[in-house]
């Protein structure tokens, strides 16, 4: 029997109670036409019914499209995930307890695609431990409604792991960009492979379906097979896909130096304004490893690289969750595309060098921060951001620097002259007594021994023996009015207090060298 289908086709089976994992990074090798076909079916039909939604991070553009397709009150039952950041309308269904709703470490999933190929029990890591995803915390449980304990803590000898159970999954939706009528296919135009593989051995080797939608198909046996990623052994149903359902990432349909293809001329950054952000980003980069290995998060840490260009610092060797390691990480709706990457591997060997240490710094975001110095990124209220790749590379990178402004909703300073004056105070205070959730764990870094600093425009705080300690403070600032009045806590104060060095606030080069 031919494995090309119509999209129909292919969704028709799909039966109620499956579980269904979708590959998807934000925009990039999401497989929306079956998203798209499989939302019609649903609220033409009723069927099926009772799904679990199972993916590493949630594809979407932040509105309707891609995952936030599926969510259909009666659709889905379950939804195991590791990011949600754009996918609300799954959020939305989770926090009113429509279904249950589980939040994993992105990496990890990935991983145990990888052990459920293999026919293993699970994933036994360290990855999560003193987390939320700790069953002696929520055991990565996100609502009322989810009970089922899909993390265990276990002991070998002297050592506590976590076992991430292996699941059944039956269905998987994947996108190729050419695809034999054999089901063998490649991924060239594709920004990374992601979790492919490992998602199609695992659901293949449990007797479900792998479904395919594909850029073009062509006859068998003529693909170049150094370049086939996916091996048609595992394919069980190829459906044609049309461009606007095929776009690389949400912000275009094709740029070849996100995928390898070439490498583009890249003019040199604009500076940044001088303001809040780009203060951090200057103290942030004070703390750059000549030639570290290095991931930054979205955000505030993305201008870390901007000011490394402006200062003339050797070039940094970045690496993306998605797979890409060197040249320009993208951020808003295109992360993890990277243009003019040196290299692309799969998103579980990614993690693989994340979790085994491999990183020398991360520079991530600061949302939440309590007294303990844990930190708080995934949750906040009724919304779920999930914890993304954050807790494999923040319990796994040696030197871990948190970057955000002290208050949020509002905040206004003057910076030059070297100093900085708040004209208004954010409304949200970010060091608060307890954060909502631990994805990040003081207790566990201390154990292990990381260096962990906390920078915002106005302080810097460190992580000295386990205790959050404020460590600098800007020129132009009042420690009590603007820092510790605006705490729901008092920090341990160094005896050496520290000014931060004025040049962070003046508009000319700091003039940053790195031996």
């Amino acid at each position: 029997m031919s494995k090309i289908m119509s999209a129909a086709d292919a969704v028709s089976l799909i039966k109620d109670n499956d579980t269904l994992c979708i590959v998807g990074f934000i925009g990039s090798v999401l497989p929306q036409e079956l998203t798209n076909a499989l939302e019609k079916r649903f609220l033409e039909t009723g069927k099926p019914r009772n799904l679990t939604l199972h993916f590493c991070t949630g594809g979407g553009d932040g509105d309707k499209q891609g995952e936030n397709a599926l969510a259909h009150e009666g659709l889905l039952k379950r939804i195991v995930g590791g990011h949600f950041g754009l996918v609300p309308q799954l959020q939305k269904m989770i926090s009113e307890n429509k279904v249950e709703g589980y939040n994993l470490p992105l990496g990890t999933i990935g991983h145990l695609y990888r052990d459920i190929a293999g026919g293993r029990l699970g994933t036994l890591t360290h990855v999560g431990l003193k987390t939320f995803v700790d069953p002696r915390l929520e055991g990565g449980k996100m609502n009322a409604r989810t009970v089922e304990d899909l993390v265990e803590l276990v002991k070998i000898g002297d050592e506590e792991r976590l076992l991430y159970k292996a699941q059944h999954l039956d269905i998987a939706f994947l996108r190729a960009t050419v695809c034999d009528e054999d089901g063998n296919y490649t991924m060239e135009k594709e920004t990374s492979a992601l979790e492919s593989l490992a998602l199609a051995q695992a659901v293949h080797n449990q007797g479900g379906k792998v479904i395919v939608q594909a850029e073009t198909i062509v006859q068998a046996g003529t693909l170049d097979a150094r370049k086939v990623k996916i091996p048609g052994i595992f394919v069980d149903a190829i459906v044609q896909s049309v461009p606007k359902n095929h776009m690389q990432t949400y912000v275009g349909q094709y740029n070849p130096a996100f995928s390898g293809e070439c490498r583009v001329p890249v003019d040199s950054m604009e500076p940044m304004k001088l303001n809040e952000r780009k203060v951090i980003a200057r103290r942030s980069a004070m703390e750059l490893i000549p030639d570290a290995i290095i991931n930054l998060g979205i955000g505030v840490p993305e201008g870390i690289s901007n000011v490394s260009n402006e200062e003339g610092l050797p070039g940094l060797k970045l690496t993306v969750e998605a797979g890409g390691i060197g040249g320009f990480p993208s951020g808003g709706n295109a992360f993890g595309a990277v243009t003019n990457p040196d290299c692309i591997i799969d998103l579980p060997s990614m993690f693989d060098f994340y979790d085994g240490g491999g990183l020398d710094q991360a520079f991530l975001g600061l949302a939440q921060c309590d007294r303990f110095g844990n930190i708080n990124v995934s949750k906040f209220g009724p919304k779920i951001a999930g914890c993304g790749g954050f807790i494999n590379i923040t319990q796994n990178t040696k030197h871990v620097v948190y970057c955000g402004s002290f208050t949020a909703g509002g905040l206004k300073v003057a910076v030059g002259d070297g100093k900085l004056q708040i004209l208004q105070e954010g409304k949200v205070k970010k060091f608060i007594q307890d954060v909502e959730q631990i994805t990040f764990s003081a207790a566990y870094a201390k154990e292990n021994d990381q260096d962990v600093m906390y920078i915002t425009e106005r302080a810097v705080f460190r992580l000295i023996d386990g205790v959050l300690t404020l460590t600098e403070i800007a020129p132009g600032i009042d420690l009590q009015k603007d820092i510790l009045d605006q705490m729901e806590f008092t920090p341990a104060i160094a005896d050496d207090l520290q000014l931060m060095d004025e040049r962070l606030f003046k508009q000319e080069k700091m003039g940053l060298v790195h031996s």
